[in-house]
């Protein structure tokens, strides 16, 4: 793509949803943290299903903490991979009590200091939180930058790269947002609705589904 196809992507994009969200419910930071580690592997509406009655329970670290890993895992037992995430999240809760005074720290070097935090869960939580210019490049990403040619790579660090250098403003904040949404109910992994996509003659798919199949 070029630079006025990217602005234009971007443009059509932000008009269709000026003010997009992550779809994970939280009331705070750290309930923030927590559901987007809980997010690996596992759907936004399964994490959210699971943390509604825990996040009525558990506001803070501390909180997580005398709850403790049985009973988090009775919370999140419906999640895949809920025994090493529960264990995840004691680990960090106490990290955060320890180190931080329970505060959830605003820095990517910090963030991913917590078990079960990665590039991709800071990134999120500097975002959506803190309002920084970060691109969490999820399956979804990495399938939408390689397919339309927005930034093609073979890793998640790779897009992430290239959108870095690729997107402009005032699209920066939202873009992640945006890319994933795309990702999830328009580009999808098996068959793209291009029929329906904003975005489909700025894109380099050799292979658009031009017309909806039948019996959908």
């Amino acid at each position: 793509m070029t630079k006025d196809q990217i602005f234009e992507f971007f443009r059509r994009l932000a008009e269709d949803n000026p003010s997009p969200e992550t779809e994970l419910e939280y009331g705070n930071c750290y309930q923030l943290v927590v559901a987007v580690a809980l997010s690996a592997q596992a759907t936004d509406v399964g994490v959210n299903k699971a943390t509604r009655a825990l996040f009525r329970e558990v506001e803070t670290p501390q909180q997580m903490l005398e709850l403790g890993e049985e009973g988090l895992r009775e919370h999140i037992k419906t999640i895949g991979l809920f025994n090493s995430k529960a264990k995840n999240v004691i680990l960090l809760s106490q990290l955060l009590v320890d180190e931080y005074d329970g505060d959830v720290p605003d820095t990517r070097d910090d963030l991913v200091r917590l078990p079960g935090v990665g590039r991709k869960t800071a990134n999120v939580v500097l975002n959506c939180w803190f309002g920084q210019e970060t691109f969490a490049v999820d399956t979804h990403i990495l399938r939408v930058g390689n397919r339309t040619g927005l930034a093609k790579g073979k890793t998640p660090e790779q897009v992430e790269a290239k959108l870095e250098k690729r997107v402009p403003q005032p699209f920066r904040l939202g873009a992640h947002h945006w890319l994933i949404l795309q990702g999830r109910y328009v580009c999808k992994a098996r068959t793209p609705e291009c029929w329906r996509c904003k975005v489909v003659d700025l894109c380099s798919y050799r292979k658009k589904v031009l017309e909806k199949p039948k019996g959908r």
